[in-house]
Protein backbone atom coordinates (compact mmCIF):
# COMPACT_ATOMS: atom_id res chain seq x y z
CA UNK A 1 0.00 0.00 0.00
CA UNK A 2 1.82 3.28 -0.63
CA UNK A 3 1.62 6.38 1.32
CA UNK A 4 3.14 9.36 1.47
CA UNK A 5 2.84 11.25 5.13
CA UNK A 6 3.24 14.60 5.46
CA UNK A 7 3.85 15.96 8.63
CA UNK A 8 5.22 19.80 9.99
CA UNK A 9 2.76 22.05 9.26
CA UNK A 10 0.66 25.35 11.26
CA UNK A 11 0.65 27.93 12.20
CA UNK A 12 3.73 30.96 11.88
CA UNK A 13 4.01 34.39 12.21
CA UNK A 14 5.12 36.34 9.02
CA UNK A 15 9.06 36.47 9.01
CA UNK A 16 9.07 32.74 10.57
CA UNK A 17 10.25 29.20 9.71
CA UNK A 18 8.41 25.69 9.51
CA UNK A 19 9.98 22.51 7.96
CA UNK A 20 7.82 20.02 6.29
CA UNK A 21 8.34 16.12 6.16
CA UNK A 22 6.70 13.38 4.10
CA UNK A 23 7.84 10.05 4.21
CA UNK A 24 7.25 7.70 1.55
CA UNK A 25 6.18 3.87 1.57
CA UNK A 26 4.86 0.97 -0.51
CA UNK A 27 6.99 2.32 -3.25
CA UNK A 28 10.76 2.27 -4.36
CA UNK A 29 11.19 5.91 -2.96
CA UNK A 30 14.98 5.97 -4.28
CA UNK A 31 13.63 5.86 -7.50
CA UNK A 32 11.05 8.87 -8.06
CA UNK A 33 11.58 12.08 -8.35
CA UNK A 34 9.94 14.01 -5.14
CA UNK A 35 8.05 17.56 -5.24
CA UNK A 36 5.85 20.10 -3.23
CA UNK A 37 3.28 21.53 -4.39
CA UNK A 38 0.47 23.82 -2.44
CA UNK A 39 -2.95 25.06 -3.04
CA UNK A 40 -4.69 27.98 -1.12
CA UNK A 41 -8.27 28.56 -1.21
CA UNK A 42 -9.78 29.66 -4.79
CA UNK A 43 -7.02 28.62 -6.45
CA UNK A 44 -5.10 25.99 -8.44
CA UNK A 45 -2.71 23.86 -7.40
CA UNK A 46 1.19 25.00 -7.68
CA UNK A 47 4.54 23.81 -8.00
CA UNK A 48 6.65 24.31 -5.62
CA UNK A 49 9.96 22.78 -5.72
CA UNK A 50 10.85 19.43 -7.31
CA UNK A 51 14.37 17.06 -6.47
CA UNK A 52 15.53 14.17 -8.64
CA UNK A 53 15.56 11.04 -7.24
CA UNK A 54 19.82 11.04 -6.21
CA UNK A 55 19.09 14.79 -4.49
CA UNK A 56 21.81 15.99 -6.93
CA UNK A 57 19.44 18.58 -8.61
CA UNK A 58 16.51 20.74 -7.52
CA UNK A 59 14.43 23.45 -9.01
CA UNK A 60 11.82 25.77 -7.59
CA UNK A 61 9.33 28.37 -8.31
CA UNK A 62 10.44 32.06 -8.59
CA UNK A 63 7.70 32.59 -5.95
CA UNK A 64 9.68 31.00 -3.24
CA UNK A 65 13.15 30.66 -4.84
CA UNK A 66 16.17 31.92 -2.21
CA UNK A 67 13.42 31.20 0.58
CA UNK A 68 13.01 27.38 0.32
CA UNK A 69 14.78 24.57 0.26
CA UNK A 70 14.13 20.83 -0.75
CA UNK A 71 16.16 18.13 0.31
CA UNK A 72 15.55 14.31 0.75
CA UNK A 73 16.90 11.60 3.06
CA UNK A 74 17.01 7.84 0.96
CA UNK A 75 18.26 6.16 3.83
CA UNK A 76 14.97 7.59 5.55
CA UNK A 77 12.53 7.58 2.00
CA UNK A 78 12.07 11.41 3.41
CA UNK A 79 11.70 14.49 1.80
CA UNK A 80 11.50 17.88 3.30
CA UNK A 81 11.05 21.38 2.62
CA UNK A 82 12.69 24.02 4.74
CA UNK A 83 10.82 27.33 4.43
CA UNK A 84 12.23 30.13 5.95
CA UNK A 85 11.10 33.55 5.75
CA UNK A 86 7.54 33.18 5.54
CA UNK A 87 5.14 35.47 4.05
CA UNK A 88 1.03 35.64 4.58
CA UNK A 89 1.42 34.50 0.73
CA UNK A 90 2.59 31.51 1.36
CA UNK A 91 -0.48 30.43 3.21
CA UNK A 92 -1.70 26.73 1.43
CA UNK A 93 -2.23 22.98 2.06
CA UNK A 94 0.99 21.88 1.06
CA UNK A 95 1.47 18.32 -1.12
CA UNK A 96 3.91 15.67 -1.28
CA UNK A 97 4.60 14.44 -4.45
CA UNK A 98 6.43 11.19 -5.87
CA UNK A 99 6.39 10.95 -9.97
CA UNK A 100 8.08 8.71 -11.73
CA UNK A 101 8.36 7.87 -15.22
CA UNK A 102 10.21 4.77 -17.11
CA UNK A 103 9.92 3.64 -20.68
CA UNK A 104 5.89 3.15 -19.31
CA UNK A 105 3.09 5.05 -18.21
CA UNK A 106 4.21 7.29 -15.43
CA UNK A 107 3.41 6.56 -11.76
CA UNK A 108 2.07 9.30 -9.26
CA UNK A 109 1.66 9.21 -5.84
CA UNK A 110 0.09 12.22 -3.30
CA UNK A 111 -0.01 12.89 0.07
CA UNK A 112 -2.98 13.72 1.88
CA UNK A 113 -1.88 17.48 2.15
CA UNK A 114 -0.50 19.41 5.86
CA UNK A 115 -1.72 23.15 6.20
CA UNK A 116 0.49 26.06 6.28
CA UNK A 117 -0.85 29.29 7.79
CA UNK A 118 1.22 32.81 8.25
CA UNK A 119 -0.62 35.39 10.31
CA UNK A 120 0.10 37.66 12.64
Amino acid sequence: QVQLVESGGGLVQPGGSLRLSCVGSGFTFTSYRMRWYRQAPGKERELVAAIVSTGDSTDYADTVKGRFTISRDNAKNTVYLQMNSLKPEDTAVYFCNAYYKGWGPANEYWGQGTQVTVSS
